[in-house]
């Protein structure tokens, strides 16, 4: 067990640990990553080359080029300083290390959990020291800027504004929010997307085989990759966190790891390697492995069952569909989408407020996310469920596109045609036109559709929740149109 969490002790790796006041400078961020640091730790990349995901970041020529590239950089233009948004796990902080590794940089690490104004006016002046003195430019990785208030935040802007330090600052909040403008204005905005499933997949191959990581003395089977990579939420941090506990649990269930798999491949010190199965991961996750291809049947499947009970009426079908959705890792604005089509589809105009509540789920899910957004998708879902039902708005659009694509509805009547250009008057454009504001209840008996649909009716309420009443509404409002 000490030698597989032990794998790969690497000169180069970076440290998390820093100083007592919260900082770290250069020296303690080269220190070597512990044999027993966290496997995320250990498999920090060295080079931007070795970042996974966030290629719409790194291309050539990109700012983080440039600022990793240290001295060596070219061009005309200075290093900017970045402020890095994105949800945990995505890479924030391995850029920063990565950039730290530059030459010609000092690099110096500020936690805004801990650091105050006194560290970064300190850290400004040894910046400027390094500057003038040794031709060496500093950069300050501030993690959680968000945490940091105005006043702390204003500290950092005589630094940034004259180049003493170049400031790489992360955040997982809206930047707009909470990052003073001045300091906005001074940085390039740089947001980081979650890492897709096949980035996830790629880095827990290369962590099962890198000396740095489990050095090939572990294998994954394909049910437990797929589990972990559907359980890491496009969070490199997770995943591999949750990588090391699986091996743990598989070697903890092997009596003798030297004889796990008797004639199999040996691995890189001669031992066989120890086979990850789906038990393994349920075990060290204590979440049970959903059925439940994203890119396959049981997507659609299970998205079909629940319109279906949300249709039905059935609101505990309905939730254990999308709870079984949600655990399964399924995108949740994917689930807000379609909550947003049932009730316009399903509910209609039986429970107008409705598509309200579905759009505001919609919204609120974009702006908090998980985990707090099963909530919000769970009140839309029991709102739309135990809702009156009507489809009656759905049939109307459809039936009236029918007749369209048959090509009925010739014309406009010339009374309701803009007569706002010239010439139009004499085209009879707005002749005989009733404003409807000027008839009792601003109801006027007129001609609106087109000649060869006079008296077709599309929409046609139900006797369900709101629509019985809109129903005689509709009744008398049709009759004053048309005359009758």
């Amino acid at each position: 067990m000490d030698d597989l969490f032990g794998a790969g002790r690497d000169s180069a790796a970076v440290e998390d640990d820093g100083d007592a006041d919260g900082t770290a400078d250069a020296g303690s961020a080269r220190r070597a990553a512990s044999p027993r640091s966290p496997l995320a730790v250990r498999m920090r990349p060295r080079t931007l080359d070795d970042v996974v995901g966030q290629q719409h970041l790194l291309g050539q020529g990109s700012p983080l080029r440039q600022l990793a590239a240290g001295t060596d950089a070219t061009g005309p233009a200075g290093p900017s300083s970045l402020i890095l948004w994105g949800p945990p796990g995505t890479g924030k902080t391995t850029l920063a290390h990565v950039i730290a590794k530059g030459p010609g940089r000092k690099f110096v690490e500020l936690s805004a959990i801990t650091a105050g104004v006194k560290d970064v006016r300190r850290v400004m002046d040894e910046a400027l020291t390094a500057r003038d003195l040794f031709k060496t430019t500093t950069v300050l990785f501030l993690d959680e800027i968000h945490r940091f208030n105005k006043a702390q935040q204003d500290a950092l802007l005589p630094g940034v504004e004259n180049r003493w330090v170049v400031l790489v600052a992360a955040t997982t909040e809206n930047p707009s929010f909470s990052v003073v403008s001045p300091l906005l204005s001074r940085s390039l905005l740089l947001t980081l997307k979650p890492l897709t499933d096949a980035d996830v997949e790629a880095l827990l191959l290369r962590a099962s085989a890198d000396p740095r990581g489990l050095g090939g003395k572990v294998e994954l089977s394909d049910e437990a990759l797929a589990h972990l990579v559907r359980l890491s939420g496009g969070d490199a941090r997770r995943a591999l966190t949750a990588l090391e506990a699986a091996a743990g649990v598989a070697f903890g269930d092997a009596d003798d790891t030297d004889a796990v798999v008797a004639g199999a491949a040996a691995g890189p010190a001669g031992e066989a390697p120890v086979r990850i199965e789906l038990r393994h991961t349920e075990r060290a996750l204590d979440v049970a492995s959903v059925r439940y291809d994203r890119a396959g049947d049981q997507h659609y499947d299970v998205a079909s069952a629940f319109i279906k009970s949300i249709r039905g009426s059935d609101v505990d079908a309905a939730l254990h569909y999308l709870a079984r959705m949600l655990e399964a890792g399924e995108d949740p604005k994917f689930v807000a989408r379609r909550i947003v089509i049932s009730a316009a589809e399903d509910v209609g105009m039986a429970d107008p407020t409705a598509l309200q509540t579905a759009v505001a789920a919609a919204q609120a899910v974009q702006l908090i996310g998980m985990p707090e957004g099963r909530i919000i998708l769970a009140e839309a879902v029991v709102h739309l469920a135990t809702a009156p039902k009507s489809n009656a708005a759905y049939m109307g659009i459809n039936q009236a596109i029918a007749d369209v694509r048959a090509g009925l509805g010739n014309g406009i009547p010339a009374h309701l045609r803009d007569a706002h250009y010239p010439g139009s008057k004499q085209l009879g454009h707005g002749q005989g036109y009733k404003y409807a504001h000027d008839a009792p209840h601003s109801v006027a008996t007129q001609q609106y559709p087109p000649d060869d649909l006079v008296g077709r009716n599309y929409y046609e309420p139900t006797a369900n929740g709101a629509e019985r009443d809109i129903s005689t509404r509709l009744e008398r409002l049709r009759r004053i149109i048309r005359g009758k």
